[in-house]
């Protein structure tokens, strides 16, 4: 088994919509009454390169930069789209214009060929947590709600495995790049002025929050 640690802690990276001239980051609003949420994440990382698995340990620190005491927040778990009966396969087979590079690729996929992403001993600031797994979104009850201008950190376990390439991520493509490892970890939902952004991944677009990596 291959050891990959993910340590990027000075790399920041811009992972939302919007121009750059609008954000700052750890600040809860500029002159214009603008806020941006922002995380500060940690991993290591075990990647089993024969199996196409992988697990997992993440820290991250959640600051609320907005105006709103919040219960709750939500992360992304995209591997979990590429196995049959999800969300993203009953759309791309169902729709009437369906993506043609998805089709019922995802319905054919054997159980060693899937993608998935699980969450296992969560915990805020010590607390254990109780999230629960909706598809590719994980909600997650804080133990103590967050205020605004606060931080938390939130620790989790998970692991994954990388599906055949449907799309844009997976395993062994056409070109043949043996991982293409895009939206791989779970990750924190964006939160912002409209909202928390939890749509289900159907194979568009990613809205994410600033943060280091």
């Amino acid at each position: 088994m291959k050891k990959i640690i993910l340590l990027l802690t000075t790399a920041v990276i811009l992972a939302s919509c919007g121009s750059s001239k609008d954000v700052v980051a750890n600040q809860s609003t500029n002159a214009n009454g603008y806020w941006q949420q922002a995380v500060d994440y940690k991993m290591d990382v075990d990647m089993d390169v024969d199996r196409y698995q992988y697990t997992g340990k993440q820290t991250l620190v959640y600051t609320n930069n907005s105006p709103e005491t919040l219960d709750r927040v939500y992360y992304h778990l995209f591997f979990n789209a590429f196995q049959p009966g999800s969300e993203m396969d009953v759309r791309s087979r169902t729709i009437a214009d369906p993506d043609r590079r998805v089709g019922s690729r995802i319905a054919a996929l054997e159980p060693n060929e899937i993608g998935y992403l699980h969450v296992s001993n969560m915990t805020q600031d010590g607390t254990t947590l109780q999230p629960q797994e909706e598809g590719t979104v994980l909600v997650v009850k804080l133990a103590k709600a967050l205020a605004p201008g606060q931080s938390t950190t939130l620790k989790l376990d998970f692991n994954g495995q990388v599906p055949v390439q449907v799309r844009r991520s997976g395993r062994n493509n056409k070109e043949g790049v043996a991982l293409s490892m895009t939206q791989w970890f779970p990750k924190m939902a964006e939160f912002d002025a409209t909202g928390w952004n939890t749509s289900p991944y159907i194979g568009r677009e990613f809205h994410g929050v600033w943060g280091k990596f």
